[in-house]
């Protein structure tokens, strides 16, 4: 752990991608924000909590001794699933196939995320994949995190449960703001045409503001990418897909962190309680 000289280690900012639906391109997007994010100079850590069905690790071509099945087996810790990926960019894998991963309990997911605090590594951003749906976890996770994306694709499905998501999110966890990410846009209009709908219904039904953060052309170098499990901006940077990705993280790094704890459960608490008390001890 850092020594009292040296202060608190810094607060990472995180980011959970999730979505209404599987299919819409959530894990390709967690993974080209994480790499872009990288690109950019940033420490980027990409957390795979889509518990029983991961598959951030495939997609990238890596190989886990440990994944997060093996945390909870009690046959290593965290900072020993961390894998280094492409350009320095480290990664949480978690299991593929096993069941019981999948049916943790409420109070299993909120010891995941407390077990962050305990993470020695300094991190300036967290990307966290999340299983589609509404899950406990995925709630968790999302309620955890400083800032949540939702991705939505132009299918009645991906928006009615987008919709389904954002409105428990709201209800149950207490989050005021999410960013949404349309996917796979045929054309310029496609992405606010899909946010419009979107905020459409939730600002009549919700209490929670809805901010659009762009869109992802359909890009057939997005899918060579895929196919060589490596991320579009690492493969293909020129491509309109990895540009825009680039885009996305440019936004996401002007977001503002919060200056203190909001009183829920939160990934690095020890981390943002040190820091409050480092700017307390500095103040006049």
């Amino acid at each position: 752990m850092p020594s009292p000289e040296s202060g608190p280690m810094q607060m990472p900012r995180v980011i959970a991608v999730a979505s209404g639906k599987g299919g819409v391109g959530k894990t390709t997007t967690s993974i080209n924000l994480a790499a872009a994010m990288v690109n950019a100079g940033q420490r980027t850590l990409l957390l795979d909590t889509d518990l029983g069905l991961a598959n951030a690790d495939v997609m990238l071509g890596l190989s886990p001794r440990f994944t997060l099945s093996d945390v909870f087996a009690g046959k290593c810790t965290l900072a020993d699933t961390v894998l280094e990926g492409p350009n320095g960019l480290m990664v949480v894998p978690a299991a593929s196939g096993k069941q019981h991963m999948a049916q943790l309990s409420p109070q299993e997911h909120v010891g995941l995320v407390h077990a962050f605090s305990e993470l020695d590594i300094p991190l300036d951003v967290m990307v966290i994949d999340n299983a589609a749906g509404i899950a406990d976890g995925v709630l968790t996770f999302c309620q955890a995190a400083h800032d949540v994306v939702v991705v939505v694709c132009d299918e009645p499905a991906s928006m009615t449960d987008a919709y389904a998501l954002i409105k428990v999110l709201g209800r149950d966890r207490g989050l005021t703001r999410v960013h949404v990410l349309a996917n796979q846009v045929a054309d310029a209009t496609e992405g606010p045409a899909l946010f419009a709908k979107l905020e459409r219904v939730t600002s009549r039904f919700l209490d929670i503001t809805l901010n659009y953060l762009g869109a992802i052309p359909r890009d057939e170098w997005l899918r060579r990418a895929v196919q060589r499990q490596e991320a579009v901006v690492d493969a293909f940077p020129s491509a309109p897909s990895a540009t825009a990705y680039r885009d996305i993280a440019r936004r996401a790094r002007q977001w503002q962190l919060p200056t203190g704890p909001r009183g829920h459960v939160e990934f690095f608490l020890e981390r943002m309680v040190g820091q409050s008390a480092a700017h307390g001890s500095r103040a006049p």
